[in-house]
């Protein structure tokens, strides 16, 4: 399997990082010099160490002084890194070339920022047993716009940034500031960073509005990831006059599944219904399943402005009180739609099954569906607990709903069990269940936050999930298997980091319980017995937290590595095009060789599936900070409020706080934590008092009080009582 062939890379390429950190402090070794250095004294794995000379040989990156003694070149004695501001105006690099991450004191920054890609040296010493290097020149600025306050002097002004991570201000001439008033929050552009200058001068791009107002915040928040909040005019105006009919022509070249039972389960505040389900008894008894999703790419044609802007946004953006679409309402809430008792162009992987949900036969291709009826979430899990449609007053069907009553019933009913039957083979496959609670807010009609309530994923959820896991699943193996290979767009998962596991290892055995992390196919069910045992227990919290840490990042690729989480050799994305550029790419790429057309140019899509994924995190990082911003203004009120809390997180600055109640998240600093000087044990991620031993551990409950809610610079302060 692939992942095995990528455990063996980490290891091999954390040889390579620490054999490049000795030649970069000697002046020239040979293989055994190394080997004493790396505290190496078996033949066999003296042996590993011969191949990594020779790997680097071949690279280029050392060459031979003499016979058998080694340095590096004197062009890698310079490396290349993306840099890591921290909060004290230290930083790390983080390098292809080393495993580990290199600290850069503040005095050795020049000045670079986070994000930047640099240029850097490694220096011939550690710090507290880290590498530390020296940055010697900024070679690319990782953004240029940042959103702040704009502060008005007489003959000049300053931007004072949101942004934690860019530590000056932006000084702007007065000319620059684009009509912008003391204490607006502005977009404002970087123009010039001299070398020898302090700070940089900008101008103002963008007035946003007063800071503090909603409305502003919000944007404050889209602007600062350079992301958009509204559709250009050109762009709105192409989608608006686009053909969203159903002609009889294009009917004629998809397969019309319009008479077979179609419904849709979605969220009951949901806009766009992009995946539907549709359900028919075979005369062989056997099930077909019908995974009917929204053909975007039937509307959305390569080389247009609109196929531009979608890919530039790569997926939709869903903020605390609304949802920036990745494409405008005529296709999102319109025709790319699946709502009830309309006909839509579909894209369909289509499953015959058996009782025991085993897969009989399977196709692929574009159709034409008509759904029958819209559920809830809600009213799908009442058919499936009381396996009945007495539905009560609060739970109202349409006229619509009740005429298809009794099939869809049956249907949704059997849905349930072949899915709880796909579920379970996934995790006896070695899938990791993490359930964790989503937050939402009740909002009033001015967007003020007058409730916190808790997403659920419950058996209706699970069903849908079940469905979308198993399209996306086949339609990756379907092009994934073919041979010759095709470039296809996977959905991968990389194995877990092994220090963190080791780490997590180190933790839980403090409350007897053990994971193998030794044996790699024995990891997932370990984590998985784990996780059920912690369940109720006080370090439930702690291990839950360590555990999701522990997990790789999921990302697009063209390079298939499987799905770790999912336990999956091959997983892609393709069951939600309207809310995201990597579905939309593989509609098209199954399309083009369904079609019996050759590969395609695996380059090209990798840089696509990089775009995707930076701006995926982008809007998930957006998404926190809109509900950081929401649950601060949730607590705005309630200073006088004791709540009970869970450590979160702990730091040499101070311990991070979840109220259990409504998942608010605030800082305790340890300036304000009385009766005895703490210090942070990192090892067991814990404040310890040097007096009193007293102890706070990441899972610990506390109680809190908030101290202060700064709404300007999204914080939350907290306090013991």
């Amino acid at each position: 399997m692939p992942k095995k062939s990528k455990t063996k890379s980490t290891a091999f390429k954390k040889h390579i990082s620490r054999i490049l950190s000795i030649l970069n402090s000697s002046t020239s070794l040979n293989h055994k010099q190394i080997s004493m250095k790396l505290g190496i004294h078996n033949p066999r794995k003296r042996a590993e160490v011969i191949e990594c000379l020779h790997y680097l040989m071949i690279s280029n990156q050392i060459e031979e002084t003499r016979r058998g003694f080694y340095t590096l070149k004197k062009k890698n004695k310079y490396l290349t890194g993306i840099f890591d501001l921290t909060a004290r105006g230290s930083g790390y690099i983080i390098s292809d070339d080393f495993e580990e991450d290199i600290f850069i004191s503040s005095n050795k920054t020049m000045g670079a920022l986070s994000g930047d890609e640099i240029e850097f040296y490694i220096l011939n010493r550690k710090k507290k047993g880290r590498l530390e290097g020296e940055v010697t020149q900024i070679l690319k600025r990782s953004k240029s716009e940042y959103v702040g306050i704009i502060q008005l002097n007489k003959n000049f002004a300053f931007v004072v940034p949101d942004d934690k991570k860019m530590p000056v201000d932006i000084f702007i001439p007065l000319k620059k500031i684009k009509n912008a008033k003391e204490g607006q929050k502005v977009l404002v552009k970087i123009v010039e960073w001299p070398s020898k200058a302090e700070c940089p001068t900008g101008k103002v791009i963008e007035v946003l509005g007063d800071a503090g107002d909603h409305q502003t915040e919000i944007h404050a928040i889209l602007a600062a990831y350079g992301l958009p909040y509204k559709f250009d005019k050109k762009v709105e105006d192409f989608a608006n006059n686009l053909d969203t009919s159903i002609t009889e022509k294009e009917v004629k070249k998809r397969r019309d599944m319009r008479q077979i039972l179609t419904f849709t389960i979605d969220p009951k505040d949901a806009k766009d219904f992009d995946d539907a389900l549709s359900f028919q008894t075979l005369k062989n008894g056997n099930y077909e399943v019908g995974i009917h999703i929204a053909d975007v790419s039937h509307y959305l044609q390569e080389g247009t402005i609109l196929d531009d802007e979608a890919y530039e946004r790569a997926t939709s953006v869903y903020l605390v009180d609304r949802v920036v679409p990745m494409l405008p309402e005529v296709l999102s809430n319109n025709a790319c739609s699946l709502r009830p008792n309309e006909e839509k162009y579909t894209f369909s992987a289509v499953f015959e099954l058996d009782h025991n949900a085993e897969l009989i036969n399977q196709w692929f291709g574009r159709t034409v569906t008509y759904s029958d009826a819209r559920f809830s979430y809600e009213e799908a899990q009442y058919i499936i607990e009381a396996k009945d449609l007495l539905i009560p007053k609060e739970i109202a069907l349409t006229k619509q709903q009740y005429k298809t009553t009794n099939p869809i019933k049956e249907a949704i009913l059997k849905l349930d069990d072949l899915a709880k039957i796909l579920r379970a083979k996934r995790m006896s496959d070695g899938a990791i269940s993490f359930d964790k609670k989503e937050v939402k807010f009740n909002l009033s009609t001015n967007k003020e936050p007058e409730g916190v309530y808790f997403k659920t994923s419950k058996d209706a959820n699970k069903l849908i999930e079940e469905f979308m896991l198993l399209a996306n699943k086949k339609v990756a193996e379907f092009i994934g298997k073919q041979t010759p290979k095709k470039t296809f767009i996977y959905r991968v998962h990389d194995v877990p980091d092994q220090q963190k596991l080791e780490s997590l290892q180190r933790v839980v055995s403090q409350f007897g319980h053990q994971i193998n992390i030794k044996d790699q196919n024995k990891i997932s069910p370990s984590l998985n017995k784990l996780l059920i045992n912690v369940v109720g227990k006080k370090e439930q919290n702690l291990v839950d937290t360590l555990a999701i840490r522990c997990m790789s990042k999921a990302e697009y690729s063209t390079q298939n590595i499987g799905h770790y989480g999912l336990s999956f050799d091959y997983y892609s994305h393709f069951t939600s095009p309207i809310r995201r550029y990597p579905d939309v790419m593989a509609h098209r790429l199954l399309q083009y060789y369904l079609d019996g057309n050759k590969t395609v140019n695996t380059a090209e899509f990798e840089e696509k599936c990089k775009h995707s994924s930076s701006m995926e995190n982008l809007a998930t990082k957006a998404e926190r900070d809109s509900i950081k911003y929401m649950q601060i203004k949730y607590m705005m009120n309630k200073k006088n409020t004791p709540f009970l809390g869970i450590i979160s997180g702990v730091t040499e600055w101070g311990m991070y706080v979840e109220i259990i109640e409504n998942k608010c998240e605030g800082m305790v600093r340890i300036k304000d934590i009385s009766g005895d000087y703490y210090s942070f044990d990192q090892d067991n991620y814990a404040l310890i008092g040097e007096r009193t031993k007293n102890k706070y551990q990441l899972g610990d409950q506390v109680e809190v009080q908030v101290k202060k809610a700064d709404l300007l610079k999204r914080h939350l302060d907290f306090k013991l009582t």
